[in-house]
């Protein structure tokens, strides 16, 4: 079932990380497993890189501490390796980790050198976007990774009920366009042409983490974008390249959009206010964080929409 939300404050900061908890807390019910966002702060010169290093089904291995430790400054010997100067690198759960650094490189061979460590996995890679998702409801992972602090311009965010694969961070939303910065997808539905495009993708030197067609969204994306197309015009492509019954929210570095596939069976609620914007699978998750009456619609099929923060 899951559920997705977002939003953008169109005027400056705001409380995301807060807003988006209790948004995606109002939706518990539709995914209990895991919990996910893809949080945008301020844009620095500094690189913010998401990582894990093992699972949370792994912290009983008798050698889970020596392991990670090992790797963990094995991340750092190789980023620095790559000509990348670090900054900080710190642990954000047993498993978990967030590094800040300059580099001046490509993105992907840096990505590709971290991963090969085994158990390495990036989640996000850019100067503002920061993935954070794992086991538990949202309020369980805010609280893990003291997210109710987090202040920035928009985010996503995602409750995941695991229907079709194993309970594990692997298989939590939102997806990282690797290799690409600041582009992340939730999504709820589903992709029916998913392993052509993923072969296609393949072919073009892109690597998945996971088996979910949330991640093809993403990739497909960015590379329109990478090859100079709007987001909007991106966006309304991936309409008729995309077959499936689906809803996805995608963001950038500046923007946020929705789009609807020509069915629009996949339900999501959206209210533009004077300086913000928010929307979600349920009104309830709206309601969690406008209180006072609003005025809300359901977007049509084959909607697209794009904002700007």
């Amino acid at each position: 079932m899951c559920g997705i939300a977002g939003i953008i404050h169109t005027d400056g900061p705001g409380d995301v990380g807060s807003e988006m908890t209790r948004m995606l807390q109002s939706m518990k019910h539709r995914g209990p497993d895991s919990a996910g966002y893809a949080l945008y702060g301020e844009p620095t010169d500094l690189l913010v890189m998401r990582f894990k290093l093992a699972d949370p089904n792994e912290t009983g291995d008798f050698d889970f501490s020596e392991r990670l430790d090992r790797s963990r400054r094995e991340v750092e010997s190789r980023l620095s390796k790559i000509g990348a100067t670090v900054d900080r690198m710190h642990g954000e759960s047993a498993y978990a980790y967030r590094a800040t650094f300059r580099y001046d490189g490509e993105l992907k061979p840096l990505a590709d050198y971290v991963e090969n460590i085994p158990g390495c996995e990036v989640l996000s890679l850019g100067h503002s976007l920061e993935i954070v998702k794992d086991l538990g409801d949202a309020q369980t992972v805010a609280e893990q990774y003291k997210l109710d602090t987090f202040r920035g311009t928009h985010a996503i965010g995602h409750v995941r009920m695991a229907t079709e694969s194993d309970v594990d961070i692997a298989g939590a939303h939102p997806y990282w366009a690797y290799p690409f910065s600041d582009v992340a997808v939730v999504h709820n539905g589903q992709l029916t042409n998913y392993h052509q495009w993923r072969r296609r993708l393949e072919r073009s030197g892109h690597r998945f983490q996971s088996e979910c067609d949330s991640e093809i969204i993403a990739v497909y994306l960015a590379e329109l974008l990478a090859e100079g197309t709007g987001l909007e015009t991106a966006m309304k492509q991936s309409l008729d390249d995309l077959d499936g019954v689906f809803t996805y929210l995608v963001v950038t570095e500046d923007n946020l959009g929705m789009a609807k596939d020509e069915m629009a069976a996949k339900p999501l609620v959206l209210h533009e206010g004077t300086d913000m914007v928010v929307m979600a699978s349920e009104e309830s998750a709206i309601r969690a964080i406008l209180p006072q009456e609003i005025d809300s619609y359901d977007p049509y099929e084959r909607e697209v929409l794009v904002w700007s923060r």
